[in-house]
């Protein structure tokens, strides 16, 4: 008798992370590997072409990161499962895929049994958050999960001083010539601090960075 085997395509923008995912689960014998992709705009044209039952992806990604991946899959293509690999351990993070409706999350340094723990919970149609009471919903942990004061501290704690001053900059209205004058830095420096500060303060924009200067008093 045929065994029907779960289908997974996985999602990462480093090679070497790829073929050490696929070694793992190459020994599970429920799952099948259709697939790799490098970022999610590739990896969204996979999903439609090759119709997997769950993905595994990165967040940081060029083109297609794997916040913007979660939004459109879960809106196009509900019934797949999403379990998304990462190296932040961020409570924001966290509450964010759940509000998007993901159905696992990993960190990358984990061990190989909790890889394979999480892809058979998604084989199993199961939510995989290890951090987490399991016994909740995504929503009521969400709801229960804000992003502590506590936690902000940690995070400005690794934000260096010119990356504190150019996030006061950016929250008190300055334009990017203003901002290159002002501390006499080019355009192309002003935005690798800016995409920095936005993957340290996981924010999607600079409406978002304003938010976090301002709460956390960087700004008056």
């Amino acid at each position: 008798m045929t065994i029907l085997k779960t289908r997974l395509l996985i999602i990462d923008d480093h090679q070497l992370v790829l073929d050490g995912l696929a070694a793992i689960v190459k020994d599970l014998d429920n799952v099948e590997l259709i697939g790799t992709a490098s970022n999610g705009k590739e990896g969204l044209f996979l999903i439609d072409a090759l119709k997997p039952d769950v993905v595994m992806s990165d967040i940081d990604m060029p083109i297609m990161n794997g916040i913007q991946l979660a939004t459109t899959l879960k809106k196009e293509y509900p019934t797949v499962k999403l379990m998304i690999l990462t190296m932040h351990n961020e409570p924001s993070l966290i509450n964010k895929l759940m509000e998007l409706g993901v159905d696992g999350y990993l960190l990358k340094n984990a061990n190989r049994s909790d890889l394979i723990a999480g892809v058979l919970k998604m084989v199993k149609g199961e939510t995989f958050f290890p951090f987490f009471n399991p016994n909740l919903t995504s929503s009521h942990q969400s709801s229960h999960l804000p992003f502590s004061q506590e936690a902000e501290t940690v995070v400005i704690s690794r934000l260096t001083t010119r990356e504190i001053e150019i996030l006061r900059v950016i929250a008190e209205g300055y334009t990017n010539n203003e901002i290159g004058d002002q501390l006499f830095i080019s355009h192309r420096t002003l935005d690798t601090h800016r995409t920095n500060l936005m993957k340290k303060l996981e924010v999607h924009n600079i409406n978002g960075l304003v938010k976090f200067a301002t709460k956390n008093g960087l700004v008056s």
